[in-house]
């Protein structure tokens, strides 16, 4: 926790270590963190030059901490200080690149070529880190630069209040860790959407930014970055027809239907198992996904048919709308 003030995982173990024993030797405190004594002695001397340790007036030999409120106060204003300084420096620099974009418009206004995967994926993470409301994103079944499972940049966005609306191809949910990455958007209130198949990748920034594939598959990865345009309009106006097409995702027992006597609406996998049907995959595919036994999820449909009243699973479907227990 304490990395954003300077301190790795060793020098921070080793102050909240200190701190609660008030005082240790080396070789105390080097037992206790299960490292080599030339190591903890290191470890503190860092400490000590950055004013959180120092050795004790009292018994040689032995360490105290720094008192947090005043050592990891001085940490906090130096670092508050050196970002407003690197705030100033973007401003400037901001104001450098729009004054030299003006005698070339077309080019820096409007678009900008990334080359190379790193640089792609590095570009895709900035998009997501520096969305002040809302990204949505096109999905295909086969990443070629991030993973889901790689995009932290998406749970460090959605904690910190940008919104999320993502369409997947059906290929994402059959995938090994598809319907997990799923449900765990889900759970940060993510809204997810599936669909057959998305015309390209795509995701855009508060509708001021967007980012698509450049290069075809073999290629070395390549994207576009569109700036405020028509083209970015045209992009946006893109997913919004195929969000309005999509089927929606609906997992967890968060998402519940309200139920009109207790115990007679269906329960949490019953809605998994009911929206991942509805999305397009077969039984055998669901019962994979939710690892579940084939049995199992036609057993479950059926009583979904009956609690619905109905024979078949298209009836299955229009009521499950109609009493709330699928999003429309």
């Amino acid at each position: 926790m304490l990395n954003a003030i300077g301190l790795d995982e060793r020098q921070e173990s080793a102050y909240r270590a200190l701190v609660a024993l008030g005082a240790a030797e080396v070789r105390d405190l080097a037992h206790r963190l299960a490292l080599p004594e030339p190591e903890t002695e290191r470890t503190l001397r860092r400490l000590e030059a950055q004013g959180l340790a120092a050795q004790s007036s009292y018994r040689t030999g032995r360490w105290v901490a720094a008192p947090p409120a005043v050592a990891l106060g001085a940490l906090l204003t130096q670092q508050r200080h050196e970002l407003e300084q690197a705030e100033l420096a973007a401003a400037l620099l901001a104001e450098e690149y729009r004054a030299e974009a003006a005698a070339q418009p077309e080019v820096h206004d409007l678009l900008e070529v990334v080359t190379g995967a790193s640089a792609v994926a590095h570009r895709f993470r900035q998009l997501q880190l520096g969305a002040a409301e809302e990204v949505c994103a096109l999905v295909t079944g086969r990443p070629v630069v991030v993973t889901g499972a790689e995009n932290d940049a998406e749970e460090r966005a959605a904690e910190r209040g940008v919104a999320y609306r993502v369409v997947v191809e059906r290929e994402v949910l059959e995938g090994p860790d598809g319907v997990a990455d799923v449900a765990s958007a889900l759970r940060r209130d993510e809204r997810v959407r599936v669909v057959d198949r998305v015309p390209t990748k795509l995701v855009v920034a508060d509708r001021s930014l967007a980012m698509v594939p450049l290069t075809g598959r073999g290629a070395e990865p390549a994207a576009l970055v569109v700036h405020a345009s028509g083209l970015l309009e045209s992009l946006t106006g893109l997913f919004e027809a195929v969000w309005r097409d999509a089927v929606p995702l609906r997992m967890g027992a968060a998402d519940g239907p309200p139920v009109e006597e207790p115990g007679a609406g269906p329960d949490a996998t019953d809605l998994e198992v009911l929206s991942l049907l509805l999305a397009g995959m077969t039984d055998a595919s669901v019962a994979k996904q939710l690892d579940l036994g084939l049995r199992t999820v036609q057993r479950r449909v059926k009583g979904l048919m009956e609690l619905a009243g109905v024979t078949t699973r298209l009836q299955l479907g229009w009521h499950a709308y109609e009493r709330g227990w699928v999003t429309r």
